[in-house]
């Protein structure tokens, strides 16, 4: 790997773990031994008709009617092959919403399906994999979920949508109209597309952790989250640059002996940010985090402990490995929760 930049190799040869075959594709974004590399072409005609000749990027949305089953739903995606590359919750304005629905403004249901994408947030993605503008149409089901035939049964429309138009997901049906909107989205042109649904009140702030999303176990945390009875209010993928996370770590900078480790786990590819409210007192979400190390908790009488046993329920007693590789960062005092929301969903969504 030669650094053009500073005109010098950066990495000869060598074996790298956390970096996989699947990751290699034109817009993926990797990290490298701290550097984060974005790939923009192929180094030859072999190498792309390899990895590239079947790969395709498509738009998948969660309307506000399937948002309760965006945990199975990441699931249903991970599990076909396909890989999230972007993600966020978004509320859309009436002229985004008609922007969207442009080829049905002459049917006579039109002001419906503009009334029900804005009826609540909805969840943009961008997915891909081979063939997954044909994978994740036929995902999705046909548009009405009575009229489905007897080979899609298992159909998200047919699982989890509802009569008419409250079909809980979406997929373009073509290359070109998934191309068409992923820009209304996610605008290659460097724009925000729609405003994130963050509320900023009464929240608090958790973030899947790179490891943990690149296990696929992000539905099932959503999954986990959401039957404890917390509302995931908002919800956006990031791929943060090492400043970035080191700004964000800062309190825990000459405090915590691993600051270094969590700030190049957080840094070592995509992370979720959701911004988390909750309403019942008795119930915080610091504690249905459980503690930092899963492995390790200082018990009765200053004995260490096994969290795992202690707090089994736990989200890191569940999906973490240790203490950098836990699954989850959660705010840890009540008072950080606004403000850690806002680095998220204010001062890096821009």
């Amino acid at each position: 790997m030669y650094d053009v930049k500073n005109r010098r190799t950066f990495l000869r040869r060598t074996k790298y773990e956390s970096l996989h075959l699947e990751d290699l594709y034109v817009g993926s974004k990797v990290t490298v031994f701290s550097r984060h590399l974005t790939i923009v072409d192929y180094g030859n005609l072999y190498t792309s008709r390899k990895l590239g000749s079947r790969k395709e990027r498509t738009l998948a949305l969660i309307k506000p009617d399937g948002m309760r089953k965006m945990g199975q739903l990441f699931d249903i995606i991970i599990n076909a092959g396909l890989t999230i590359t972007k993600a966020k919750m978004m509320l859309l304005s009436r002229k985004e919403a008609a922007d969207f629905y442009a080829d049905y403004r002459a049917k006579p249901f039109y002001h419906e399906l503009l009334q029900l994408i804005m009826s609540g947030p909805i969840l943009a993605m961008e997915l891909l994999g081979d063939d997954a503008v044909t994978k994740w149409r036929a995902i999705v089901g046909p548009a009405n979920p009575t009229t489905t035939e007897s080979d899609t049964l298992d159909s998200i429309s047919e699982s989890f949508g509802h009569c008419g138009l409250r079909d809980a997901a979406y997929g373009p049906d073509s290359v070109a109209s998934a191309a068409k909107e992923l820009e209304l989205f996610f605008p290659s042109s460097g724009g925000r597309g729609p405003v994130s649904s963050a509320k900023f009140t009464n929240c608090t702030c958790c973030i899947i952790k790179p490891h943990a999303v690149n296990e696929g176990l992000s539905g099932k945390i959503i999954k986990a989250i959401l039957k404890e009875g917390f509302e995931i209010s908002a919800l956006q993928m990031f791929n943060m640059e090492r400043p970035n996370v080191e700004e964000f770590y800062e309190i825990y900078k000459g405090v915590v002996p691993e600051y270094l480790e969590m700030v190049s786990e957080l840094c070592s590819g995509p992370c979720i940010a959701m911004e988390i409210r909750q309403f019942d007192p008795s119930k915080v979400f610091r504690d249905f985090c459980g503690p930092s190390d899963p492995e390790l908790e200082c018990g009765h009488g200053g004995r260490w402990v096994l969290a795992r046993h202690l707090r089994p329920g736990t989200l890191r007693a569940v999906f973490g490995k240790d203490k950098i590789q836990n699954a989850v960062h959660c705010t840890d005092l009540p008072e950080d929760g606004l403000l850690e929301v806002q680095y998220f969903f204010k001062i890096l969504d821009n």
